[in-house]
This record gives C-alpha cells, structure tokens and sequence, in this order.
C-alpha cells in the first residue's frame, strides 16, 4: 500500500524536528553547491588543463543561467508579494540574501581560479596577452583586424537625449567610454559587443605555442578610429543578466503564437545582475547603474568578464592538455543482424549506454523506421534536439514518404522553445502531425514507437530514454536507451501517447508508471515494500541514481524507510535537499554526487525486494524523471520496468555497481549539507574511465566482470582533498 503523505512521516519529522531547516537542505542553495563541485573540476591539478578551463566557463555559464530563472523566480515572488517559503521554511528574501552571499563568494573563486589558469595556460604556451605585452608587430596586426573585422560591426552610441542607452539582451556585453568630444563636452559612450565576435583573438600558433589578445584591449587601442579627436578619460566592460523565465498563461487559444509572444517579451526581461569590470570610475559605475536600474546588491564588481568565452580556447590543438580520445562503440549486437536495428530488437532487447556506445543507434532506428516500406507509423516525442536534427530529418522523411508521423513537440523546453517551434512547423510542413501536449504540463518523457507489417502481423518497436534526442548532449551526458518489442510494454507505450495527442488517460498501467498520473503512488509502493522486507526481517536495500532529489514527500518516505531499517543509497548528481546520515532521521540513507568528464544524466532506480543489492531478483527500472515536484506533478514522465534478464544483469551489475563503486569523481554529502570528495588520486576506481575501457555492454557476450570493479565503498571519507563547508549556512 503506497505512502500518501504518511501520517507516520508526518509524526516521525514532528517529534524528531522542529523546524523544517532540520529536514531539508535549501533546493537552491544545493545547486549553487552542485556549482561549486563543478568549479573544483576547475581546480584539479588531476584534470587536463584545457579542460579546467571548460570547466571553469561551464561554473560561470551555469551561474548566469541561475539568475536567469532561478534568483528571477524570488525575485517575481516579491514583487507581486509572495511568501511562499521554501520546503526548508525560508522566505524569498531570505533566500536571496543567502543566495547573494554564496554566489559572491563562488564568483570570486572563479576569477581566483582563472587567474591560476591563466599562469597556468602561460607556462604550456597559451598565452593571453595584456595590451603592455603586445610587441610592435601584434600592435599592427591588431590594428589591422579591428579595421577589417570590428569596425565594420561595432556601433558607438553617444548618450544624449537624442540616443538613450542602447538595449542589451541577456548576457549581453558592452563597453562604455568617458571620453570629452572636439568642443570639450563630456560624453558616454556605449559600444555593444555583437555576441558573435570573439572575445579570444589569435595572433599566432607556433610550434604548439598560442597567442591571444582580449577583445576589449584590442578595442581600447583604437577608440580614436571610432571617436576622431576625443580625449578618452575612462573605460569599462559590463555584461548583464535579465530575467529569463516565461509567465506562461494557462488558457490560451493557440499555444505558438502564446509562445512567439512570450519569447518576444523574455529578450526584454528585467536586468537583474549587473557584472562590471574592475576598476571602474565611480562616477561611470554610478552612470550604469542609474540606466540599467538595478539595485546595490544585483551588482558585482570582477577582474574579467565573460569567463563563458573561455570555451573559445578549446581550438587549441594540444591534446596532451585534453582528456585522452576514446572510441565510441556501436553495439555489436546490432552489428550481428547487418546493422539492421529492427531485426536486433526483435531477437533480443537491447540497452545502450551513451556515450561510451554511440547515440547513432537511436538515429539508426529512425533512419531504418523511415525507409522501410512496411513501416506503418512512427510517433516520437521531442524535448530538445540538435540544430541540425538527425532525428527531425528522419522523421520529416517519413512523412514525405506517407507514412503516418506524429511528434510530440515540448514547447515549454527551457531555452529551446524556439528552436522547437522551427522543428514543429518543418514537420508539419512535411505532412507530420504535430502535437504540443498540455499547456500545464511539459511532456518530459523520451520515447519513440514504430509500427510495422511483420509478415501478415503488425509489431510494435519502442526506445525508451533517460536523455534527450539530441546527437550533440549525447557525446558528454551518460544516457540510457533501451530498445524493446515486448507486446505490453509498447501497448503502454502507445497509451502513452493517447493521452498526449487525446487527453485520454489510461485505466491502468502494468509495466509503465507515468506521471502526473501514477509515477509518485508506484515509488512510494516501492519505497513502502522495502519497508515491509525490514520489518520481516529480510534483505531492504534501495539504490537510486538521478540529477535531482528535492521532493519533500519523497524525501520524508526516505527517511521513513530508514528508520524501519532499509539500507538507502543515492547517487544525487546535483540538487539533493535530503539530509543523510542524521541521527535518528537518516542513519541508514547514503548520499554521493559524481561530478567529471560527463555530465551524469540518466535515471536509474533499484529495489532489492526481499534481495540484498545487486541482485539478479532485484527490481530495476529506468525513467525519464528525477524526484523533484515538477517531475512527479508537473510533467509527463515515463519509468520503465527492465524486466529482460541480460539488460537487468547490464543495468544493475555493471552500470549502477560501477557507479556505486566510483571513488576519484565522487563527493559525498553529510547532516551539515556539506560535500566531500572521496578520493582525489589519479589511480582511485573512476566508473567513467571503466566505461570508456570496458568492452561494449550490447555485445555479444558477457564483457563485465565483478573482479574488474573494486568492492563498493561504504562513503567514508579516505583522504579527502577537498571540502565544501557551510553549503547551507
């Protein structure tokens, strides 16, 4: 019987706490700490150092997006005077003034970091020149390309009241002159920098050697080209961030023109940071702040700005600086059947683990579904892809071809709402049908259906994702695909799809669990077995690996099942607002973060069911979901039971052992909210490095071994190198 808010929870969390600071870690102060992790990926001597420096414009590029949507959201909280308190009872305002604080110190740290970088860098002979360091023949060569390069695109405007202060969109950047003109007037000047410039100028490669020039030094050297006869006093470099997040209506008549206008109004948010150069004039500082009316504490003072650019030095070819290359595998299994997918998945189910096995078997799958004559129908949902889709070729090509198409396009899809709305109307265009889901709620869930004339049979085929179908994130995010024709599982799959296209919500579900509808009852029912295998005296284990773990009642069932003894271990790769290891509360609940050369993104949940973990009895499933309230409410989210014993044996014994197993990437959390990292030692177990030198899972027999993978640790801290305190301070 699942746990519906438990009155139990509620009386165990009464009597053990108070205050519901003692419960829950703050859900942004988490992720700022995630950031944190990210930002020590940075500093590692152990990590190549071009890849610090990706490291460091990841941390600063996930900063600016925190702003955007996150700090904006508290912020529209207190404007229309919310008090809505956080799971962990703080106020917006107060949790903006803790958010400040943090985001203060993280952005110092970050120009401390880059600043080591850059000495760094300079020793490996990648040099990024200060305008004193230019010899006389960069002086010239840089002239010449402001001429032929900058000049053409840059606008000088001159504040007056003829010329207000130029708009800046998000993470715009712009340079602003105190100069006195010919007649010795006084004047500020604004210059935006267009974002397609390169804020990294290369002045020469030499045997491996690179030289670079900042973008705003090279314009500083030719003011006079811009202001002919002005007598320049003092400059600055400022970028902005705006309020990002859409205010979505909920009754609407045509859910893209809604969307088309929204977008119009998001590039003209609210500004609600302010990042100026160091150094700045107070009088120009004030200047900027009295235009872009922003308030004190939206203001921050840096060394250098747009440290997102540094991605810009990832041309450099020095490999020895990179991680090593490794070569993606494409299944072997597939490779059996002449590469032919559908032949494959019919003789046996299949699971793909991106990116150590290429991505290019679920374009394959499309591709195949596409040319095959006795395909009937496809029907796909589509969250975020790639500019140039693969995915959205093959299905146009379908539709060309008569064959019955239908998208499921997401146009509530953080940041990519118009790229969508580009795909949705070239499918259309094709002949596809196109569906946007609900207006309340996003369609998360990653699936793909194929129908075809077997014979004098139909057969359906489905993929099941973690992630999403997007060629390029499928390179650098761990992913799961899993190929199947089992008849119950792509009966569901197309009930599934029912209620997105039809509204019509299924009777019941034997093998899927899909939110808002069931996916939190089946969890807790889970959660609440376990329990009960406690209570009679048998094996209770729980593992989970997700990106997010911020719901309170599944957090409160958690603590629930380790007060009744079940054993909890979490893989929680960014925001976890559970607090392990409390005495009394979470004794038996384990919590690590892996942070490392990719991003850890797939959903996998076990359940020992009366078996210690791992178990060939064991229940495992794969979702589309974390355990956050807008997974589990929401949105539409599929978890998918992996009932075939070879990908159970993959799943549970290889990945998530491995996973468990990891020491060198992994940090674990305590009762503080404070993360540790385990092992900092190049030689310590890495569950990425296994994956890359492991053979293929798909392949045709069995690759994995237990002795290749080191007994899993209990996450106590063996020569920590580095701590991060006061998380929630």
């Amino acid at each position: 019987m699942a746990m519906h808010r438990s009155e139990k929870i509620e009386k165990i969390s009464q009597k053990l706490f108070v205050r519901p600071q003692d419960r829950f870690i703050n859900r942004e102060l988490s992720w700022l700490a995630f950031n944190m992790r990210v930002l020590d990926e940075a500093i590692n001597p152990n990590t190549p150092l071009l890849e610090r420096v990706n490291f460091l414009a990841i941390s600063a590029s996930n900063l600016d997006e925190f702003y955007m949507v996150r700090v904006a959201g508290l912020k529209d909280q207190l404007r229309g005077g919310g008090v809505k308190r956080s799971a962990d009872g703080l106020s917006p305002e107060e949790q903006l003034e803790k958010i400040y604080s943090y985001s203060n110190r993280l952005l110092t740290r970050q120009q401390e970091c880059w600043a080591e970088l850059r000495k760094e860098l300079e020793k490996e002979g990648i040099a990024i020149l200060n305008r004193d360091a230019l010899s006389e023949k960069e002086s010239r060569q840089l002239a010449q390309y402001f001429r032929e390069e900058l000049f053409p695109v840059l606008t000088p405007i001159a504040i007056d009241p003829a010329h207000p202060f130029p708009f800046l969109p998000n993470l715009g950047k712009a340079m602003l002159v105190k100069m006195k003109s010919v007649q010795g007037r006084d004047i500020v000047a604004v210059i935006p920098l267009p974002p397609k410039l390169k804020r990294f100028i290369r002045l020469s490669v030499r045997r491996g050697h690179y030289r670079y020039a900042m973008l705003e030094d090279v314009i500083i050297d030719n003011l006079d080209s811009m202001f002919p006869g002005a007598s320049f006093e003092s400059s600055c470099v400022i970028s902005i961030v705006r309020d990002s997040d859409l205010d979505i209506e909920e009754e609407t008549d045509d859910l893209v023109s809604m969307y088309d206008r929204a977008l119009k109004q998001r590039r003209r948010g609210k500004v609600i940071r302010l990042k100026i150069s160091e150094g700045t004039p107070d009088d120009l500082r004030t200047f900027v702040v009295e235009q872009l009316q922003v308030r004190a504490e939206e203001v921050v003072t840096v060394n250098v700005l747009g440290l997102t650019n540094l991605r810009e030095l990832g041309e450099c070819e020095r490999p020895e600086l990179k991680y090593p290359p490794y070569k993606v595998r494409f299944p072997e299994r597939i490779s059996d059947y002449a590469s032919d997918c559908f032949a494959a998945i019919y003789a046996k189910d299949i699971v793909i683990h991106h990116p150590f096995e290429s991505f290019d078997v679920v374009v394959q799958f499309l591709r195949q579904a596409a040319a095959h004559p006795n395909v009937v129908a496809i029907k796909q949902t589509l969250y975020r892809t790639s500019n140039d889709s693969p995915i959205v070729r093959a299905l146009i090509e379908a539709a060309e071809a008569g064959k019955s198409v239908t998208v499921v396009v997401e146009l509530k899809a953080r940041f990519d709402e118009e790229a969508n709305i580009k795909w949705a109307r070239d499918l259309e265009r094709a002949g596809a049908q196109v569906v946007y889901g609900f207006v309340n709620y996003k369609t998360h869930a990653k699936m793909s259906l194929v129908v075809r004339r077997d014979g004098k049979n139909l057969r359906s085929y489905v993929h099941f994702g973690t992630g999403n179908y997007h060629p390029a994130t499928a390179k650098v995010y761990t992913d799961l695909s899993f190929f199947t024709c089992d008849p119950a599982l792509c009966t569901e799959a197309a009930r599934v799809f029912n209620y997105l296209t039809g509204y019509a919500p299924p009777r019941q579900f034997r093998e899927l669990s899909m939110a808002p509808l069931t996916l939190r009852k089946d969890l807790l029912a889970l959660i609440e077995t376990e329990v009960r295998n406690a209570r009679a005296g048998l094996p209770a284990h729980i593992w989970a690996k997700m990106n997010s773990l911020e719901d309170p009642e599944m957090i409160d069932a958690l603590y629930y099942a380790s007060q009744e003894g079940v054993k909890i271990d979490l893989i929680v790769r960014g925001i976890c607002c559970l607090r392990p290891q409390v005495p009394g509360l979470s004794d038996n609940i384990r919590v690590k973060s892996i942070v490392g050369r990719f991003l850890e993104h797939s959903r996998i949940f076990c359940f020992g069911d009366g078996n210690p973990l791992p178990s060939p009895k064991a229940k495992v499933f794969i979702a589309s979901a974390d355990w956050m309230p807008r997974n589990l409410n929401g949105r539409v989210e599929v978890m998918v039971p992996i009932n075939n014993d070879t990908v159970h044996e993959q799943i549970l014994e290889q990945i998530m052992t491995a996973y468990m197993s990891d020491e060198r990437q992994s940090w674990v959390l305590d009762a503080e909210g404070n993360y540790t990292r385990i092992q900092s030692d190049k030689h310590a177990f890495s569950a990425h490095d296994y994956f890359i030198h492991n053979p293929s899972l798909s392949g045709r027999g069995k690759a994995f071994r237990r002795s290749t993978v080191p007994e899993i640790p209990s996450l106590s801290i063996a020569n920590p190198s580095t701590k991060q305190g006061d998380q929630t301070a």
